[in-house]
């Protein structure tokens, strides 16, 4: 397979778990989601998926409902997680694709979106 093309449809995977992930969070109650397309500025990922939790026990109903439905929905192993016994800001790394799942004081204090102002912002709720 072409780098090119490999690229490719590596990045419209990574989309694709991203958008996943967004509406798992969605269904759960999530708020102010935003997917962002951080590849270009980032070596490490492609994309973030970046969510709200309003206290402790959405936090972790989020996480574990992205958990399963990207579990469910593709082939794509969790790496990593972090946070879950803090309930503060929870990771999900899959690789190319990490999801954050904050409290709203905590999402508020370290304002992860305003680092990556610039980024494209992927419309997760306009694809069927």
């Amino acid at each position: 397979m072409n780098k090119t093309v490999e690229s490719t449809s590596l990045k419209t995977n990574a989309e694709t778990v991203a958008i996943v992930a967004a509406r798992a969070a969605d269904d759960k109650q999530g708020s102010n989601i935003l997917v962002l397309n951080v590849g270009d500025v980032l070596a490490i990922t492609e994309m973030f998926v970046v969510v709200s939790a309003s206290n402790s026990r959405q936090l972790r109903t989020i996480a574990n409902e992205v958990t399963a439905k990207i579990r469910e929905e593709s082939d794509r192993p969790l790496l990593r997680s972090e946070g879950m016994a803090e309930q503060q800001w929870v990771l999900l790394d899959y690789g190319d694709v990490v999801v954050h799942i904050f409290s709203e004081d905590i999402r508020e204090f370290y304002e992860i979106e305003r680092l990556y102002q610039d980024v494209p912002v992927v419309d997760w709720q306009a694809t069927a």
